[in-house]
């Protein structure tokens, strides 16, 4: 997902935000689905672990972007079905196409980091004022990204551990 390289209206930022809700929800329910296809002799209960605490994470996220957006000033563009675009996006590729559950949840984990990542930069390239408080967007935002952060060092903890060996 690119982000423009500035954000210069509040109707602008609150489709950023609404996109990273959806990406939030895309990601963590692809690598779920995807390990609910797995044979139950191929699951291990690390990667389960890993799959509920991202779920939970990725639901605080969203329920954080939700609280950003509904802080905006009421003049934002009109909605345009920002979930077809992040399914747009992810439709490129299934989640077969990569060498098991935690590969894609890896790149969805990426995906996400990025996202944030170029958020920020476009909102401190901006001089534009907001309906909500710049530096709690900012903080909001840079919280969600470390925790994204976090998340792909989890991931490629649990890549490189010899017992999931037949997940990865």
């Amino acid at each position: 997902m690119s982000v423009a390289p500035r954000v210069d209206s509040d109707g602008q930022l609150a489709r950023l935000l609404q996109i990273g809700i959806v990406l939030e929800e895309v990601v963590e329910a692809r690598a779920y689905q995807h390990y609910q296809r797995l044979p139950a002799e191929e699951r291990d209960e690390r990667i389960e672990a890993l799959l509920a605490g991202a779920r939970e994470e990725s639901a605080e996220h969203r329920e954080r972007l939700e609280a950003l957006e509904a802080d905006l000033d009421g003049d934002a563009e009109p909605a345009v079905d920002v979930a077809d675009l992040v399914r747009e996006h992810y439709s490129r590729t299934d989640p077969e196409d990569f060498d098991g559950v935690l590969y894609d949840q890896l790149n969805g984990e990426e995906t996400a980091y990025k996202f944030y990542d170029d958020l920020i930069d476009a909102i401190e390239a901006s001089d534009a004022r907001f309906g909500i408080d710049r530096d709690a967007l900012l903080a909001t935002l840079r919280d969600i990204r470390a925790a994204e952060a976090e998340g792909v060092e989890a991931v490629a903890e649990l890549m490189e551990s010899p017992q999931t060996e037949a997940d990865t």
